[in-house]
């Protein structure tokens, strides 16, 4: 807490001075003359604005932090043993080891402030705990003087204090997710001051937050191009904070105030993992709702990406598509274009966009076709179990009609998009000699990409985030940059929005629950993002808390891979449960193209295997204290009353 206070005071000392802040220049790519004035940072809307977007500037790209990361840290991801040896925070966390994210620069998350830098524009000197206290001084600073010095137009004025409340809310937010209840510091300090600021629980820091986010979204526009302020950056106002944004982080920090984490304590048995709040949940149903009516009545500029492809294996969209599924966390071919498009409602400046091929596009296969570091990024076989089938039933269902000696036939189509397994075409061009036995994925046991060092140790890989046309052979060019590949990950995107308003509604009323702010149920968000994929609707078998499994389950596919498994199987209440804590490897025999001329002449989907199962590579050690993150232990020995996380 030491920290912590001096952090507060100290950033808020340096913002009352303000005798040469720094530029701001590229955050946003904003108009050259917003820059902060070095003697009047509130004075009018270019500074103040200067002055908040060094705020964006300070969110971490969690993909691209540096030259490899980790960001998966549920069940959903494993990582092969040169990565566990180096380190990284997926593996520490397997091990249970919690107090790695305070110094672990691989992590986005990460405490550790060394070579930190608000101002800069290079994505490694950001991190999200390492910028949180200084940014949420910013907000205050700016909130208690926009009053005494701010000379713009009430336009100006509500879009500037939207962006603060927000921000302040979401910093505490954020940290919220892996800490739990926090001081919630809305207040300015003098760099002298010692405060003893106490320790709010979960739900109450929840509810400060929820008042930020509330102003928030009642104070700033749906789309920045429809103000007569906006008008002036028209084109520069995509990463903006609008009120979808601030509605739906309202939505989802009522949604993570409601569920079970938070209302039961920390446990295991997993008997509460149905116990939500039913007032958190209406109020997180009612903010999410009134993001999807706004949506669904096209009055904002946000719309799902498509799921339309001529070759789904290798990502190429349909003729005539503006921007595919895939384009949601990775382009080419498109002048370095930021991914997301009209789905991604929160991303922050992305200026690191050279690290996606000088590291982070050639860690998703195997290190003799995409060298880089040899650290690998493998689903495990238990999360891929998650994909169910094109008739929206899970593998398990008696009626799904899955076979194990088809395993991948008939699947939910996101499975092909986001999974490589065995058969599939790896690479396009002609191989050497070397390589020619992973033109098609040899991902059966004991296939030519299965070596534990340096290959698949799950036998799957994935490539949601990153196609696997970025091994050396179809990259694009000899130096990989000809493409203009550009890679990054969203905080929320409007897929979300759906899911959380469909696990709200769930709490309500189950598939029939719905908000009085939209007309949609629990089961028709659900059935929007099937309906985008070409997936079956919800069977309406599935009533009560199998309901909720089922809302559970299509969050596990819609969203894998992008960093929020953790977090759902923590605020669910079974990260503890055995199902959770195993990663699994997928172990099988080839019938169908043992000699590969079956990929050749066909879809890979339709092989036949045999013995297929899974094996345990590892089982996590968790019990109740694993819930939260340590607090720095200096953050705790300030005074009486401010306690370490329990356990810790």
């Amino acid at each position: 807490m030491n920290k912590i206070l001096k952090t507060v005071g100290a950033a808020a000392f340096c913002l009352t001075l303000m005798t040469a802040f720094s530029s701001c220049e590229d955050y946003l790519d904003k108009e050259p003359d917003s820059d902060v004035s070095s003697d009047t940072p509130f004075k009018n809307f270019t500074n103040m604005q200067g002055y908040v977007e060094e705020i964006y500037n300070c969110i971490p790209d969690k993909a691209k932090c540096y030259w490899t990361t980790s960001w998966n840290l549920g069940d959903d991801e494993i990582m092969n043993p040169q990565a566990e040896s180096d380190r990284v925070i997926q593996t520490q966390i397997d091990l249970g080891n919690f107090y790695a994210w305070q110094d672990n620069i691989q992590f986005w998350f990460a405490a550790n402030k060394s070579g930190l830098d608000p101002t800069s524009n290079d994505a490694f000197n950001h991190r999200l705990a390492g910028h949180a206290w200084y940014c949420i001084a910013k907000c205050n600073k700016g909130l208690q003087e926009i009053d005494n010095y701010f000379t713009g137009t009430a336009e100006e004025k509500n879009l500037i204090l939207g962006q603060l409340y927000f921000f302040r809310a979401w910093w505490h937010f954020e940290m919220m997710q892996f800490l739990g209840g926090l001081p919630y510091v809305d207040m300015v300090f003098s760099a002298g001051e010692s405060p003893r600021l106490t320790r709010l629980s979960y739900t109450e820091c929840a509810d400060k937050a929820a008042e930020d986010f509330r102003r928030a979204a009642d104070l700033l526009p749906v789309n920045w191009d429809n103000t007569t302020t906006g008008k002036k950056t028209l084109g520069k106002n995509e990463l903006r904070i609008n009120k979808i944004t601030a509605l739906a982080y309202l939505g989802k920090n009522y949604l993570w105030a409601a569920s079970p984490l938070m209302q039961n304590g920390a446990q295991t048995g997993g008997t509460r993992t149905y116990d939500y709040s039913q007032d958190y949940a209406r109020l997180a149903a009612d903010a999410l709702g009134e993001v999807i009516s706004l949506v669904e009545s096209g009055q904002t500029q946000y719309e799902f990406a498509s799921f339309d492809y001529e070759n789904i294996y290798d990502h190429k969209k349909a003729s005539g598509v503006e921007t595919s599924y895939s384009e949601l966390f990775f382009t080419s071919g498109r002048g370095w274009l930021q991914p997301g498009g009209k789905e991604a409602l929160l991303r922050g400046p992305s200026a690191g966009w050279s690290y996606t091929r000088f590291n982070f596009s050639r860690t998703f296969g195997p290190n003799q076709l995409c060298a880089q570091d040899n650290h690998i990024h493998q689903p495990t076989a238990n999360y891929v179990r998650n994909y169910g089938m094109a008739n929206g039933l899970p593998l398990d269902d008696p009626d799904s009609g899955w076979d194990p000696t088809h395993p991948f036939k008939n699947r939910d189509p996101r499975f092909y998009h986001d999974i490589v397994f065995d058969g599939v075409k790896y690479i396009n061009a002609d191989p050497d000699a070397a390589d020619k036995s992973m033109k098609y994925a040899g991902l059966a046991t004991g296939g030519s990409m299965r070596a534990v060092t340096n290959a698949s140790r799950s036998g799957y890989f994935y490539q949601k985030l990153v196609p696997h046309t970025c091994q050396k052979y179809d990259s694009g060019s000899s130096d990989d940059y000809g493409p203009n590949p550009h890679s990054y990950i969203p905080y929320m995107r409007l897929a979300d929005v759906y899911l959380m308003y469909a696990e709200a509604c769930a709490v309500l009323g189950g598939p029939s629950g719905k908000s009085s702010k939209c007309t949609l149920s629990a089961a028709d968000a659900i059935n929007r993002l099937r309906d985008r994929v070409g997936a079956g609707h919800v069977a309406d078998k599935f009533t009560g808390n199998a309901f909720m499994d089922e809302v559970r389950r299509e969050r596990a596919v819609e969203l894998a891979f992008e960093g929020f498994r953790f977090n759902d199987l923590q605020r669910w209440l079974l990260l503890t449960e055995p199902e959770y804590t195993v990663k699994t490897s997928q172990e099988f025999i080839r019938v169908s193209g043992a000699d590969e001329k079956f990929f050749a002449e066909n879809d890979p989907a339709d092989a036949e295997v045999a013995e297929f199962h899974e094996e345990v590579i590892f089982t996590r050690n968790f019990d109740t204290k694993h819930y939260w993150f340590p607090l720095l232990r200096d953050d705790t020995y300030i005074y009486e009353g401010f306690e370490q996380n329990p356990g810790w």
